[in-house]
């Protein structure tokens, strides 16, 4: 039977045809995309879960932390190493932690230097008293130190040979009515310290003092009370001391750091803890040369008035200096600084939700700014609240970003831990365990050749060593400043752990080389059995 085909029919079959076409590749289009976002949902996907309060505690699912909290996700940030510490938190979270910034500018920064200082007597105004001759104290007119003394009151009558024998030789050259011997003897007692009113009454009476009364050069009171009644004094004894209350010293402590920031002329306010409301005007008089050298701190001296005695020598004292102002300088707010025992970090806002804790080197600091030296630039913003969660988040994202990045360059070029060397032996402590080596040079340590004092591990045998004995050991390095001697390799042994020269590589070359075939024989074997 022969069937007709018509015109409608080849339409029909071309628009079945067409249809079939355009669904199939529609469904490769669809199957593509989904395979596209399938790897976008992959990179998705969470690296690891921690422990909210314990970002040590790692897991490779979802679980539950020791606490009983729900572990956190760990996504892959964007943008690759440049990304590694950058946290993004969301506008309720940002708003929920009171999240505040401020800019970073620059401008003037006035600068105050906080300290401590001790109050002590002026020493222009401190007068040492110490006898010009040897002899006696037959009368001691003052008793303590601190006694109030007035100028040319008495402070002690001395008997002295010399003294009487100046005296004598005055009234011999009076007699002679010499006039050169007469001045030369006057002379005399005077620079024996003999006052001019005794010397007066000698030459008036005629008669010689057995003591002679030593007067009080100024007025003030009694420091350093050094002599008794009845003790003998000599040339270079200090007996006592007068010092003035009326104008004090201050020796202000400032650390090293600060010590060129003080000038001579800076103001200075003084204050003592156990006197509130109460404080003293002064300027720094002088700052000292050269720095305490157990303290690591400058002095400076301050010059105060102190018309009613109030300031005693030995007082503790708080002191505040106003410095010159510091001009052009990058600051911060300082509670926006976070300082830890190894530097100093910020929190830097870098918009839409992004932060991220930055080092920096800090300069000085007053009570309100900070100065940053490194590590900002002006227009930054940076965290003043809440930056201490932002910062541990940071910081612990930038670590397990390190952790899983793979080695990098310091990794690879790290120096080895342990090396092997030729060395001589000097000496030997077998009770202490210590040796003394003259080692050879360390390339990996770079270290040069020179003789060392070791301490030997408690598995090396150390039964037959002697001085001058070459030897090859092993140096291990535990901790940043600790070596240790691991193994010791001796002329006339042989220990497999010991590193092999390359001549000796050969010997087991055969035996490695049977091991190796033996090995892909068995693998062989092994796998004829599976199948």
């Amino acid at each position: 039977m022969k069937i007709q085909l018509n015109k409608p029919f080849f339409i029909t079959v071309a628009l079945l045809i067409a249809t079939a076409t355009l669904a199939h590749y529609s469904a490769y289009w669809r199957m593509q995309d989904t395979g596209e976002g399938g790897k976008a949902t992959a990179k998705k996907e969470p690296l690891y879960w921690v422990a909210p309060m314990d970002p040590n505690y790692k897991r490779d699912k979802p679980g539950k932390s020791p606490m009983g909290m729900d572990l956190i996700p760990v996504y892959e940030e964007a943008g690759g190493d440049e990304e590694i510490g950058t946290v993004t938190i969301s506008p309720d979270v940002v708003n929920n932690l009171g999240v505040r910034t401020a800019p970073v500018t620059r401008g003037q920064m006035d600068v105050s230097v906080n300290t401590v200082g001790y109050v002590q007597y002026d020493e222009d105004r401190l007068i040492h008293i110490h006898p010009r001759v040897e002899g006696w104290v037959e009368k001691l007119y003052v008793k303590a130190s601190g006694d109030p003394v007035q100028k040319g009151a008495s402070l002690y009558a001395l008997y002295s040979p010399t003294l009487v024998n100046a005296q004598e030789e005055l009234l011999l050259a009076l007699k002679r009515n010499n006039a050169t011997l007469i001045e030369a003897a006057k002379e005399r007692l005077a620079s024996l310290q003999v006052p001019k009113s005794e010397i007066n009454r000698l030459r008036k009476s005629g008669k010689v003092s057995q003591t002679i009364t030593v007067t009080a050069p100024q007025s003030g009171v009694l420091d350093n009370l050094m002599a008794r009644e009845g003790m003998f004094v000599k040339p270079g004894m200090e007996i006592m001391a007068i010092g003035q209350l009326e104008h004090i010293w201050v020796i202000g402590e400032v650390f090293e750091r600060q010590a060129s920031l003080v000038q001579v002329g800076d103001q200075v306010q003084m204050q003592l803890g156990y006197s509130p409301g109460r404080e003293w005007q002064g300027q720094v008089d002088y700052v000292y040369p050269s720095l305490n050298t157990k303290t690591r701190t400058a002095q400076i001296r301050v010059h105060f008035h102190n018309p009613d005695g109030y300031l005693k020598p030995g007082m503790f004292a708080q002191m505040r200096i106003e410095t010159a102002p510091m001009d052009d300088t990058l600051l911060i707010p300082r509670q926006a600084l976070i300082r830890t025992g190894s530097q100093s970090r910020v929190v830097l806002a870098k918009g839409e939700g992004r932060f991220k804790s930055v080092a920096v080197q800090v300069g000085n600091i007053n009570d309100e700014q900070a100065e940053i030296i490194l590590g900002l630039d002006e227009g930054d913003r940076i965290v003043t609240s809440a930056q201490f969660l932002i910062d541990s988040e940071s910081s612990k994202t930038s670590d397990f970003r390190r952790m899983n990045h793979g080695s990098d360059d310091k990794a690879e070029t790290m120096a080895p831990t342990s090396v092997w060397v030729g060395a001589r032996l000097k000496s030997l402590m077998p009770e202490h365990r210590m040796l003394t080596l003259a080692h050879d040079a360390i390339d990996d340590w770079q270290w040069p050749a020179m003789t060392m004092n070791f301490t030997a591990a408690k598995n090396v045998d150390l039964q037959g060593l002697q001085s001058d004995m070459t030897l090859h050991v092993e140096i291990t390095r535990e901790g940043d400043n600790n070596y240790v001697i691991s193994q010791i390799h001796r002329p006339d042994t042989v220990t497999d752990d010991m590193p092999m020269a390359d001549g000796e590589s050969s010997i087991s070359h055969d035996v490695l080389e049977m091991d190796h075939n033996q090995h892909q024989s068995m693998t062989h074997d092994a796998a004829v059995l599976e199948l």
